[in-house]
């Protein structure tokens, strides 16, 4: 077991999608539970950052609250930060129904030197699936107060190492787009149905 704190973000509106992005089916389970169960044999320790405690009680694991609400996902990695009991924390997002376990470990192995490690992949970052260490706590709080809301304001203050996909090849379990995949709007999640068929 890695000895990281997995914080699941679910705190989002999901106005796009027009319902809660987390509790889509796949595959037979809810978006999120399905999440968890991938990073399961990897983390002892998942927690779900939510405002909304009753929709994730069936995870049956710890759940935290925002501090500052209305903030969006910076808010969210301040309170995974703020309530983790380790150093190194993997941060990933409610809407990732194929994330791997194995490269989330691998990310974490990275972060020795770093404050964050962030995948930048075909130029896109992907802050939300990312490792950001508790020391980079004041920073986060810093950004909130200053309403510095974008992850990239954060990013500026930190030491990131910023990993592409040619760097993960190595690790990388099945198709990078897919593990990287998110969806936003409805026809983001037929797509992902599409792919488990």
């Amino acid at each position: 077991m890695t000895t990281a704190t997995v914080m699941i973000l679910a705190g989002g509106k999901s106005s796009r999608m027009g319902t809660n992005k987390a509790l889509l089916p796949m595959d037979g389970k809810a978006n999120i539970e399905l999440i968890k169960d991938q990073l399961t044999p990897f983390f002892s320790d998942i927690i779900v950052v939510t405002n909304d405690f009753e929709a994730y009680e069936f995870l049956k694991v710890p759940m935290v609250k925002d501090e500052y609400i209305g903030k969006g996902p910076l808010a969210g990695i301040h309170t995974g930060l703020k309530n983790s009991k380790t150093e190194t924390n993997l941060f990933v997002a409610c809407d990732m129904p194929f994330v791997s376990g194995e490269l989330a470990k691998y990310l974490i192995e990275l972060c020795d030197d770093y404050e964050g490690v962030v995948p930048r992949i075909n130029g896109t970052l992907h802050p939300l699936f990312s490792v950001f260490k508790k020391s980079a706590l004041p920073k986060v709080e810093q950004c909130l107060q200053e309403d510095r809301l974008r992850i990239r304001d954060l990013l500026e203050k930190l030491q990131i190492l910023y990993v592409n996909e040619r760097e993960l090849e190595g690790v990388m379990v099945g198709n990078i787009e897919k593990i990287f995949y998110n969806m936003n709007y409805p026809l983001d999640y037929e797509k992902a149905r599409n792919w488990q068929k």
